[in-house]
């Protein structure tokens, strides 16, 4: 089985029920290993929108990256996404983050996540789950490269919640 990391984020609805029906729905197609703190973040991009709820899990899973994504894909519809603007608001979002040590540029599917090491609302939660992992096009830890983002502002963990 190959280890896979997967964001999780949402600012629409039930935050909080999304975020488990999310995990329920990893539990039942992978081997999940764990589950990050919930952190709230401020949105990025596109910043007129409700703030964020943002988690990492750490998994396994025998999935090919394109079959996994059709998952995750279907997954989110199941869980009542419907197409917004990009970077606009979301009920639910799964993302994959790594696919193990393997690199996978194809139309719909890039692996690691383009904007994974910019993103301090990814790698915080990413940190508590899978610290040593390395990115293997920046060739750098997990915890390398939230530590290169510097003191993160918008990004606060709240251990009042666990969804899990």
């Amino acid at each position: 089985m190959v280890p896979v990391l997967f964001a999780l984020g949402t600012n629409l609805g039930d935050r909080e029920a999304n975020l488990r029906r999310a995990i329920a729905w990893l539990c039942g197609e992978t081997a999940v290993d764990a589950v990050s703190a919930v952190y709230e973040t401020a949105p990025m991009y596109d910043a007129d929108q409700d703030a964020f709820l943002n988690m990492c899990v750490a998994a396994r899973t025998d999935l090919s990256p394109e079959a996994l994504l059709a998952r995750l894909k279907a997954a989110e519809a199941e869980i009542g996404r419907v197409p917004s603007r990009p970077n606009g608001p979301r009920l639910i979002d799964l993302d994959l983050l790594l696919y193990g040590d393997q690199v996978v540029d194809q139309p719909g599917l890039v692996v690691p996540h383009p904007r994974m090491a910019e993103r301090g609302f990814v790698l915080a939660p990413a940190a508590d789950v899978a610290a040593g992992w390395i990115h293997p096009v920046e060739r750098r830890s997990v915890a390398e490269l939230l530590r290169a983002l510097g003191p993160l502002s918008g990004v606060t963990r709240r251990d009042d919640l666990r969804p899990s």
